[in-house]
């Protein structure tokens, strides 16, 4: 089975100007894949480009009527803005082939290509000499942001892109919000580390989750320090272990835990990024002063050019990147990223909580990975999901049994599985069609596990993990009633059991 894309497009399929070349990137609601240009001359119009499928019909999970709303405000603030900063788009081009209905009615967006992310150029090298020079130009693109009165939403290092001569791009706007007042509305989806505590429990309203620029300056503060010592600020081993350190931090229960290695005048922006309220973090200007200074320079400086692929490098940090940037380790906003081969940073995704010696899909690593990591309760983990995933289809995205109207990886009935759609922007009232995909699946049932690990009871006996599979097969009513795991699902949970106990480092 090859990766489960949310837009498959055909090398050398043509749209506009453009003809598909190789896939970079791919994430639960569109890919990314290079392109050429092989229309006619066109000045405007650079000879390669980087194209964001993004699925806007109506026939499938992935053309639901939310979609149309993350694609108009990504090219709004795209058409409104261009920043030297951001990440430039040329066009916008609508696909028009009813004979293709995974593709037709596509929006396609014709985007700058970058050389890699921020997140490849991490993997080559934690702690990268030109990180004070880059985080002067993201707290330059954050001040462009939020100058024009948005709010990225989603900062982080795959959403930070570097070009060929080195310097950072923003990139991804699906999740910006226009400011009305001192709030806009963003939809209900956040990476745990840089969300600030105040988003984790803030309520949704009919027009999203409410978000100020301040919550920008906090995933700075934290990208700042991941940049500059390869730690994060907050104690924990894991995504969800820091975003209960967040919580905690906040009620006044926790510290930041700073390395000793950051410089003093970097600790100072840090601490101003990361205050416990939204009220008393640093503002966006004051904090563009304070990195250029501290970067050494009165401007925001450019960093040294990136090795070009083929290039021989003598130092090993330069050819990890230029190996890192081969691979096509592209943000573009698609954290799903896989390379030719399935991407070795893939295959080991997620390695200190979820096996990789075992047979786990590596296409679904991500994907279990971050479900897990979205639910901050310790008893929804990646390898309780892969061994719930194992028992209920054996990893098989195409499981079909209309018998019981279950469908997919996860075994969803439709109808229950719109419940579980909602975080990600889309209506409770629009009812999937199958097939159900991974990338809909595996997220809906983190989010139906922690709200299952909420609601049973805390005095039953047993695996909280497997009291928790139980009640995803029936209901945490029943299993509160029958106190403890319903016979009619003990086999199953033996099966979740053995497969914990395989996919558990």
């Amino acid at each position: 089975m090859t990766e489960p894309y949310a837009v498959p497009v055909p090398r050398g399929y043509r749209v506009g100007d453009w003809e598909v070349r190789e896939p970079l990137a791919t994430g639960a609601f569109g890919s990314v894949y290079a392109a050429r240009r092989v229309g006619g001359p066109d000045g405007r119009l650079p000879r390669t480009a980087a194209l964001k499928f993004l699925p806007t019909g109506t026939g499938t999970p992935r053309h639901l009527a939310h979609l149309r709303e993350l694609v108009e405000r990504e090219v709004a603030l795209l058409r409104r803005l261009r920043q030297p900063r951001l990440i430039r788009m040329y066009e916008t081009l609508v696909v028009d082939d009813p004979g293709r209905p995974a593709l037709d009615g596509a929006t396609v967006l014709v985007l700058e290509r970058a050389r890699a992310s921020l997140s490849a150029l991490l993997a080559a090298e934690p702690r990268p000499a030109a990180g004070p020079a880059l985080l002067a130009q993201i707290a330059e693109g954050l001040g462009q942001l939020h100058r024009a009165g948005w709010v990225h939403g989603d900062l982080k290092p795959a959403n930070v892109l570097l070009m060929a001569d080195g310097s950072a791009r923003l990139a991804d706007f699906n999740m910006a919000a226009e400011l009305d007042g001192t709030h806009g509305y963003t939809p209900a989806f956040s990476t745990p580390d840089y969300t600030p505590p105040e988003l984790l429990w803030a309520e949704i309203g009919e027009r999203g989750r409410p978000i100020r620029p301040s919550a920008d300056i906090w995933a700075f503060g934290v990208l700042a320090h991941l940049l500059l010592t390869g730690s994060f600020p907050l104690p924990g081993g894991t995504p969800s272990a820091r975003r209960d350190a967040a919580v905690a931090y906040a009620r006044g229960t926790e510290e930041l835990r700073l390395s000793a290695e950051l410089p003093d005048a970097w600790r100072e922006i840090v601490r101003g990024c990361l205050a416990r309220t939204h009220a008393d973090r640093i503002g966006t200007g004051a904090l563009l002063r304070r990195v250029t200074a501290a970067a050494g320079t009165g401007r925001a400086p450019r960093p040294p050019r990136l090795a070009r692929p083929g290039r021989r490098r003598r130092r090993t940090a330069a050819l990890a990147l230029a190996t890192a940037a081969l691979a096509a380790l592209l943000g573009y906003g698609l954290d799903h990223r896989h390379s030719g081969d399935d991407g070795k940073a893939l295959a080991r995704y997620g390695a200190a909580e979820l096996r990789t010696d075992r047979d786990v899909p590596v296409r679904y690593r991500r994907l279990i990975v971050d479900a897990a990591h979205r639910c901050p309760r310790p008893d929804v983990s990646p390898a309780l999901i892969a061994a719930m995933l194992k028992a209920e289809s054996g990893f098989d995205a195409d499981l079909a049994d209309p018998g019981t109207r279950e469908y997919g990886i996860a075994r969803w009935t439709p109808a229950v599985l719109r419940w579980w759609m909602r975080d990600d922007g889309i209506p409770a009232s629009a009812t999937p069609t199958p097939p159900l995909t991974p990338a809909v699946s595996i997220p809906a049932m983190g989010r139906y596990l922690c709200f299952i690990d909420a609601h049973v009871r805390a005095d039953l006996p047993g695996d909280r993990r497997l009291l928790d599979a139980a009640a995803y097969r029936t209901s945490y009513k029943k299993v509160d009633a029958a106190g403890g795991i319903p016979a009619a699902y003990r086999a199953y949970c033996a099966e979740v059991a053995r497969g914990l106990a395989r996919y558990t480092p």
